[in-house]
């Protein structure tokens, strides 16, 4: 390796190591970026903010929001689902808007008996309608490590990412007529909570309540976004500069979402006939990932 080289690439490397220092100084503390939402002791702040766990038992689940709300952004969390024998909960990391005509943006993780995946539910809601869902498995353990769930929100598309992976994209495609969350502010949100009338095999594996507490864990929340409200610092112009406002899939991120949803994908209401008789919805009559 020259001389020009070698500078070159450490000169590189010194500013991959400053843009990480960025990204995880970014990252705040759940101390002042959320709000406990119900379950009492059972969501715990621990290390010193940096980490926050959200059990469930009999009795009660639990949740968090954030402090702020956001019209559009790039949110990461990085998460590690309840081990074992998960059958019954449902942990969530999501964005909602609130009252009649709600949009949402979902990560659901449906649990499941000792040695059988969870299932990775996303849906999207637009003026209070769903019926988007898409499902997955994973191509590895959700419960033996963090990894990070990525939602971008722009107003052309909607990407969900895992450890940035893109794995579903929602156009918008609004000028045919299909609601897309475009003027609701959301907040973040995310819970554990027991679902086992629906969650595992369609409610017929329950929740072992034998194995309870379930915990799930949760890191590195970070909001790259526009921030709504009182107390906004964010302007729109800071926002509008950032990378996420036009995101959207290159070459290598069409392969990837491909790769997953030929490999990965267990349900996609694009393809259920059976449930739409009349059609497919409009959305769904596009290929967008050729």
């Amino acid at each position: 390796m020259g001389q020009s080289s070698y500078s070159n690439a450490k000169a590189c490397a010194v500013a991959l190591t400053i843009s990480y220092l960025i990204l995880a100084a970014s990252a705040g503390s759940f101390y002042d970026d959320v709000d406990i939402t119900f379950g009492g002791e059972r969501a715990k702040i621990l290390n010193g903010g940096q980490d926050l766990s959200l059990s469930l038992d009999q009795y009660s689940g639990s949740g968090f929001q954030s402090k702020h709300e956001y019209l559009f952004g790039r949110f990461d969390m990085q998460l590690k689902l309840v081990p074992g024998n998960s059958a019954g909960t449902v942990t969530t990391f999501y964005l909602s808007s609130q009252g009649a005509g709600h949009d949402e943006i979902d990560f659901e993780f449906l649990g499941n008996s000792t040695g059988n995946p969870y299932t990775i539910h996303t849906n999207v809601y637009s003026q209070g309608k769903g019926n988007k869902e898409q499902q997955f498995h994973l191509w590895f353990d959700p419960t033996a490590a963090f990894h990070t769930y990525t939602i971008v929100w722009n107003t052309q598309r909607i990407i969900f990412l895992i450890d940035n992976i893109p794995v579903r994209v929602f156009n918008n495609h609004d000028a045919s007529g299909v609601p897309f969350p475009k003027s609701q502010p959301m907040r973040v949100y995310a819970s554990l909570w027991n679902a086992d009338d629906w969650a595992t095999q369609g409610g017929r594996v329950k929740a072992d309540w034998t194995k309870a507490p379930f915990t799930a864990s949760y890191r590195k929340f970070n909001a790259n976004a526009k921030r709504v409200g009182p107390n906004s610092k964010s302007t729109s112009s800071e926002s509008d500069n950032q990378a996420w406002s036009t995101q959207g899939l290159d070459a290598a991120g069409r392969n990837r979402i491909r790769w997953v949803q030929n490999k990965h994908m267990i349900y996609n209401y694009c393809n259920d006939r059976k449930r739409f008789p009349n059609g497919l919805p409009t959305e769904c009559k596009n290929s967008r990932f050729l």
